[in-house]
């Protein structure tokens, strides 16, 4: 297991935290800190407390024990509005209103800048034209949200985060129910958002999108962080029959060079 990034200076970060659902306790003692600018994704299997754990950083759970930091203070001594404006949350299933087209979906992420005295500003339209610019959604705008395909979809939801005008961005299973194609092609988006200074926190099912895409991985089982680090550190044969119970081998991708995932699984003759 490598140790963890110092909790120091980041933005973001959970001391020794205890997380779950009513008194169910998901991970108990639970201390991670995410690096600024990091395209940070988190793996493992089902039920192991993934999803807890953005939830966490994102204030919609309250640790029991503990808690979560957010620019030098405890995430739930900020307004809801200030938190919305430094975190941006893609739900594992974003649901839009019926009716609704792509520009007005994305313009609800201006919410937390409106107010009583504060109404619509030339500002929050060039905040929505931007986020659908950099989504590659602009001609869309005047669709309606239930009638886009599952990848375009997924567009507007993280348009609508960019929209907020955050710096940490933190997605739980953006891909799911994408076929391939548009699964690369929202990872490749995620990829530029890094590159021009978000930090984002992922979670992702497929070992080798995260080793591909990302900057520093988490491994989780069983509530509790097994190991964290670059891709090249901790992607490891050891590491994924650990944590997944999957015999495997661990080849260069041939494109990136990051570690890629081959399950061995059992030996079939061919016909």
């Amino acid at each position: 297991m490598t140790d963890p990034p110092p909790a120091g200076d980041v933005r973001l970060h959970i001391e020794a935290a205890s997380i779950g659902y009513d008194k169910r306790i998901i991970s108990e003692g639970l201390s991670v800190s995410i690096p600024d600018r990091s395209f940070t994704v988190v793996v493992g299997p089902n039920a192991c407390g993934k999803s807890t754990l953005l939830r966490a950083l994102s204030r919609l759970l309250r640790p029991s024990l503990g808690q979560v930091i957010l620019d030098g203070a405890d995430i739930q001594s900020h307004k809801t509005k200030e938190v919305a404006r430094r975190i941006g949350l893609l739900p594992q299933s974003a649901i839009a209103p019926d009716g609704i087209t792509v520009a007005d979906l994305v313009a609800r992420g201006r919410y937390p800048y409106q107010g009583l005295v504060r109404q619509w500003t030339d500002a929050d339209e060039r905040a929505v034209a931007r986020a659908m610019e950099q989504t590659a959604i602009t001609d869309l705008s005047g669709r309606l949200v239930d009638e886009l395909s599952g990848g375009q979809r997924q567009r507007v939801w993280v348009a609508m985060a960019l929209a907020q005008h955050t710096d940490i961005l933190l997605l739980d299973e953006p891909t799911t129910f994408l076929d391939i194609t548009h699964q690369i092609e929202l990872m490749e988006l995620l990829a530029d958002l890094h590159q021009v200074g978000h930090t984002l926190v992922a979670v992702l099912h497929d070992l080798n999108h995260a080793a591909r895409f990302g900057t520093h991985l988490i491994a989780m089982k069983d509530g509790a962080i097994v190991a964290e680090g670059t891709p090249s550190q901790i992607v490891t044969a050891e590491l994924v029959g650990q944590v997944f119970g999957l015999r495997c081998l661990i080849v260069p991708d041939p494109v990136t060079g990051t570690p890629h995932v081959v399950p061995v699984g059992r030996q079939r003759s061919r016909p």
